[in-house]
């Protein structure tokens, strides 16, 4: 009988454009190496590769030249080299980050992310399996479930993989012993079982041997399983779930090349799509119909999930970059409030309150996590009380969004239904995520319309609203400086109302404390008070030292462009801590008084403020004359 091998090698031979076709419709699965430290992951992708002979030709052409130069030992020194480049790479810190490899069989063709065993690269793990359909979880045979190992399988179960392989490797250096695989299994069973992993395969293996990799291996006789190989080609791959499930398609861009024609481009997540289908764009909720679907290769009479197409409606309605085009009769909702599974990536710890942007699928918007509700234990599953969530830490809060956001739960969709959270200020990823579902309240709270616009409010006071938000740190004069500007406002006629920190802290923010949480909650509701008075067509000053840039930006992107004017009251520390009205610096420094700005806890400065006054060098009165000047071309 021929070999797959030969067959291939034939069919190139005498039909490359059969064999170009062939392989242009192999479905494509997509899977992970995850697991702890040390468990062989490396090796295992190595010999999947070798043994199957599914190396790239630079690097098949490679060894077999290496292999020609040790005569009889070659097949041997070719994996050891293959094994080598592998181990090479984790030594050179590559696989910290994750490895992807590409290869392909005659039944299908694969993406392997080898991903890191580490702990503290454990957001690189979630990387590799957002995308996965399959994960195979390496288990040392002689170590047994470790820590990592429930971790992961947590993580790709909480990020929807279906298809769990438990490969339970280096069994030969156990001497391929029954008991020893059993009794792992059985472990891991009831572990899988406390977390939702009801189905699994499990497969005796030796990465370094090749045992059951791509044949079933004489060592095993008790094993009647599939081989490794087998299982990835054989098993359900997410992308035919898809197929089958209602239409959407998250809105990359409007392609407009000329007058003549507008379509709507991006990658369809779930369903299918043909022309004269009804079709709905999310979240406006108008309707139109497909009257073409546009390709590079030119028009299609269906689309499925997976592919990248541009449709043309028979309508001129509102879409843009970051809407979804469902299926009219079984749309996604919208919402703007949610609980949602966190896991948290980054060094510094969540700010709860501090807003973020949230991505999911083409959509950006500013989000704020409220305190988590719970976090998750991954070796006991128990739930602990959390104020926050540290690096690796996986809980579960309640998030709100600053306009609705088109989604469906994450068990339906990985698309609508899995986001990132992303720093505002650095533009890293903080954390991803997965939304349940949307608040109740979120559906039942409307926005009620009023006659009276703030434009009204504005013309009645005959003034243009604004915030002046004044910050620096305590004992920089920002409170005598603001009453001192609002009294020339208030003799120049201007309708005004100032916010002082402390006065705040008297009524409306009592309940707040000085800690990292407690402050960015004081700028958050100082913030929406203050939009509230701008809508009132008021100008409202500000004294707050408002530690953190993120909060000034928050409340910056609440109010419409050019009424938020940050002034900067710019005193070096040791001016402020001499004059200290207070006594506060000199508590702080005793260890009376926590979380202190500028002693131990941080004051981030403005970077570019629209205002800079620096009291070291004049006057309240000389500032607040300096700032009204500022102002005048506002006016």
């Amino acid at each position: 009988m021929d070999s797959p091998t030969y067959v291939t090698e034939t069919l190139i031979a005498e039909d490359i454009d059969a064999y170009l076709d062939q392989h242009q419709h192999k479905t494509m699965l997509r899977f992970i190496t995850c697991g702890s430290v040390d468990d062989g992951k490396s090796t295992l992708i190595g010999r999947l590769l070798y043994d199957s002979k599914m190396i790239f030709e630079d690097q098949l052409a490679s060894l077999e030249a290496d292999s020609k130069k040790v005569g009889t030992q070659g097949q041997e020194i070719d994996f050891a080299l293959l094994v080598d480049g592998l181990a090479a790479e984790r030594e050179q810190g590559i696989t910290i980050d994750v490895a992807y490899r590409f290869f392909n069989t005659e039944k299908r063709k694969f993406i392997v992310a080898d991903c890191p065993g580490h702990e503290q690269y454990t957001r690189n793990m979630v990387t590799g399996a957002s995308t996965a359909d399959l994960a195979v979880i390496l288990i040392d045979a002689r170590k047994g479930v470790l820590v990592q190992t429930r971790r992961h399988s947590y993580l790709c179960h909480l990020i929807g993989i279906k298809n769990i392989v438990l490969a339970v490797n280096k069994m030969d250096l156990v001497g391929y012993d029954q008991a020893t695989f059993d009794a792992i299994v059985a472990d891991y069973t009831t572990f899988a079982g406390s977390i939702g992993i009801n189905n699994f395969t499990a497969l005796p293996l030796s990465g370094f041997k090749g045992d059951n990799i791509t044949s079933r291996s004489g060592n095993t006789p008790w094993y009647n399983g599939p081989t490794l190989l087998e299982q990835l080609e054989t098993v359900e791959v997410l992308s035919a779930l898809d197929a089958g499930q209602p239409f959407r398609l998250p809105v990359q861009w409007v392609n407009r090349p000329n007058l003549d024609f507008r379509g709507f481009a991006g990658l369809i997540a779930s369903g299918s799509v043909r022309p004269g289908d009804e079709v709905r764009v999310l979240p406006s909720g108008k309707t139109s119909t497909v009257t073409r679907i546009v390709t590079l290769d030119g028009d299609l009479d269906v689309a499925v999930a997976g592919q990248s197409v541009t449709l043309c409606l028979s309508d001129e309605i509102d879409c843009s970059r970051g809407n979804v085009i469902a299926a009219a009769d079984q749309p996604p909702e919208a919402a703007d409030q949610f609980e949602s599974t966190i896991v948290w990536l980054a060094d510094d710890a969540l700010h709860v309150g501090r807003s973020y942007w949230l991505k999911l699928a083409t959509q950006m918007v500013s989000v704020t996590v409220q305190q988590p509700k719970y976090a998750i234990n991954v070796n006991t599953m128990e739930h602990i009380a959390a104020k926050t969530l540290d690096l690796n830490a996986i809980g579960v809060a309640e998030i709100t969004t600053d306009k609705p956001l088109v989604f469906e739960p994450y068990a339906q969709s990985r698309t609508l239904g899995g986001f990132i959270l992303i720093d505002k200020l650095t533009n890293a990823t903080v954390a991803a995520g997965m939304l349940h579902f949307a608040l109740r309240r979120a559906q039942n709270v409307h926005w009620q319309a009023t006659d009276v616009s703030r434009e009204a409010h504005a013309a009645l006071k005959n003034q243009k609203p604004l915030v002046l938000w004044f910050t620096g740190l305590s004992g920089s004069g920002k409170s005598t400086i603001a009453n001192a500007v609002e009294k020339r406002l208030n003799l120049m006629n201007r309708h005004t109302f100032l916010l002082d920190g402390d006065n705040v802290r008297h009524g409306l923010n009592k309940d707040l404390g000085f800690t990292e949480a407690d402050r960015i909650e004081n700028i958050r509701r100082v913030g929406e008070v203050a939009k509230l008075m701008t809508d009132a067509g008021l100008i409202v000053l500000t004294a707050f030292i408002s530690p953190f840039r993120a909060e000034r930006e928050m409340v910056r992107a609440m109010l419409p462009e050019g009424e938020f004017i940050e002034i900067f009251v710019d005193t070096p520390l040791e001016v402020a801590e001499a004059r200290d009205v207070k006594g506060l610096y000199k508590k702080a420094r005793a260890g009376a008084l926590k979380n202190f700005t500028g002693i131990d806890s941080p004051y981030e400065a403005p970077e570019a403020p629209d205002i800079r006054v620096n009291t070291a060098t004049m006057t309240a009165e000389e500032a607040a004359d300096f700032i009204i000047r500022q102002l005048m071309p506002l006016k």
